[in-house]
């Protein structure tokens, strides 16, 4: 479990602080206990993916998927030969609606990290079948720092999908940024989702910021 050098110098004191040391001692006998997603050397693949200078876009998710195979590291993804989930499923429906992308055959959001979309969960880790069970363990005080972190860049899109992400808004200095909130792509929400037009607004606001846009289709 490894920060890339140039997170891990921006989080420094953040991985001194004891919350740190217990979450890495915690997840630790997780692993020896339970199979935990995503693989170890997964869970910083956002950091990994996406450097600091290179962040224009970050979009925040909850907790990694909890089934075999399906988490490695980025929110919302999985990896080219997994069935993408229900919620991506709504996710490639809006994208098609809003910037008539075609629905891609697969779910590996790579690409998109790769342009600046820094694809954060709030929890980093998840055992088996068990949706949120690293909650509050202090991956939440981590990400955190990474978004206080990423409020520092100049403009940047947030992109707030369902109520759990909308809180961290407080974080982030709305007068320097561009805050977008939706309702979750979940099947439980994706009625408020479909048609929120995230994607179209966020290339909007790269464009009045003098950025470029993200290509989205996959």
């Amino acid at each position: 479990m490894r920060v890339p050098a140039d997170w891990k110098k921006l989080l420094a004191d953040e991985m001194q602080q004891p919350y740190f040391a217990s979450l890495t001692e915690f997840l630790k006998h997780q692993r020896v206990q339970h199979e935990v997603f995503p693989p170890d050397e997964d869970v910083f693949a956002a950091l990994r993916l996406t450097p600091f200078e290179n962040v224009r876009v970050l979009l925040l998710g909850q907790d990694p998927y909890h089934d075999v195979g399906q988490a490695h590291g980025l929110c919302f993804s999985v990896k080219p030969n997994i069935k993408p989930p229900p919620s991506l499923v709504n996710v490639f429906k809006e994208l098609r609606a809003d910037l008539g992308c075609a629905i891609p055959s697969h779910g590996h959001l790579m690409a998109w990290a790769q342009q600046g979309v820094l694809l954060l969960n709030a929890v980093l880790t998840v055992r088996a079948h068990e949706a949120n069970s690293h909650k509050g363990r202090g991956w939440e005080q981590f990400t955190d720092a990474i978004i206080r972190r990423v409020n520092e860049r100049p403009h940047v899109v947030f992109l707030l999908w369902g109520a759990h992400a909308h809180k961290k808004a407080e974080l982030i200095d709305h007068a320097r940024h561009t805050v977008i909130k939706s309702a979750h792509p979940s099947p439980l929400s994706a009625r408020k989702f479909l048609g929120s037009k995230p994607f179209s607004q966020t290339n909007a606001a790269l464009r009045n910021h003098g950025q470029a846009e993200i290509d989205w289709q996959l």
